[in-house]
């Protein structure tokens, strides 16, 4: 089990509850989807998975650590080390070139860089087919970030994200600053890569994302709701 999160409560303040989770789980390879209007709490969700918040009440699980267990530091350093995660505003280093950036896992995580090591694969190397394989031409592999138009940025985190074959990918709405052609290009590169690497994809979006094989599709209000309600719809999907 990649992820199990169960009986989970988080809320901004003390007297309200923004997610209230009886149970989720997700397996290791499965490709989910959470949809759910601006507001829901969705971002909420992906940045407790990821460690980023902690909840008020309840156990995480993810890659088998306890995360309400781990130091804000531990939490950093499994996140590095064994998620990949494409933020909604990219958060790449604007100076560095798109190369580097997608290289820069490699560089911080041990973890990271063992991978391509083992496989005698060189970091560079697997950054430019990765630039190559989410479809951006080779010219932008010099070029800064900042220079790079919002399409192309978003398909450099993708990348950067995917370096080193981490076991889970986390995606915060990612094709929402693309017109309808590119979400639909993007978002079939991104799960074919996902799969090519064997990892887990917990993606969020407020659209409806039809036509593409999710394993699994959840809304964020049947993922608040009884345990019960969230596996039937949950098998309904596949």
């Amino acid at each position: 089990m990649v992820i199990r999160l169960s009986d989970l409560r988080f809320g901004w303040h003390r007297e309200e509850t923004l997610l209230r989770i009886p149970l989720f789980e997700q397996e290791q390879g499965e490709q989910v989807l959470l949809r759910g209007p601006s507001g829901s709490g969705k971002s909420t969700f992906l940045a407790i998975v990821s460690g980023v918040l902690e909840p008020q009440q309840g156990r995480v699980s993810v890659l088998g650590a306890d995360m309400c267990a781990l130091s804000g530091r531990g939490r950093d350093r499994l996140r590095g080390e064994k998620m990949g995660v494409i933020f909604q505003q990219f958060n790449l280093l604007p100076y560095l070139s798109a190369l580097d950036n997608v290289i820069l896992p490699a560089r911080l995580f041990q973890s990271r860089r063992d991978v391509l090591v083992e496989r005698s694969i060189d970091p560079a190397d697997e950054a430019l087919r990765l630039l190559q394989a989410m479809n951006l031409p080779s010219t932008i592999a010099d070029r800064p970030a900042h220079q790079l138009s919002v399409g192309e940025q978003q398909r450099v985190a993708a990348a950067r994200a995917l370096l080193g074959s981490p076991p889970l990918i986390i995606a915060d709405e990612p094709t929402s600053a693309l017109d309808e052609e590119s979400q639909e290009s993007f978002l079939a590169t991104l799960m074919t890569q996902v799969r090519m690497s064997g990892a887990s994809l917990l993606m969020v979006s407020h659209q409806s994302c039809d036509g593409f094989p999710f394993d699994r599709i959840i809304s964020v209000r049947d993922l608040c709701a009884d345990p019960e309600s969230v596996s039937a719809m949950s098998a309904s999907a596949r």
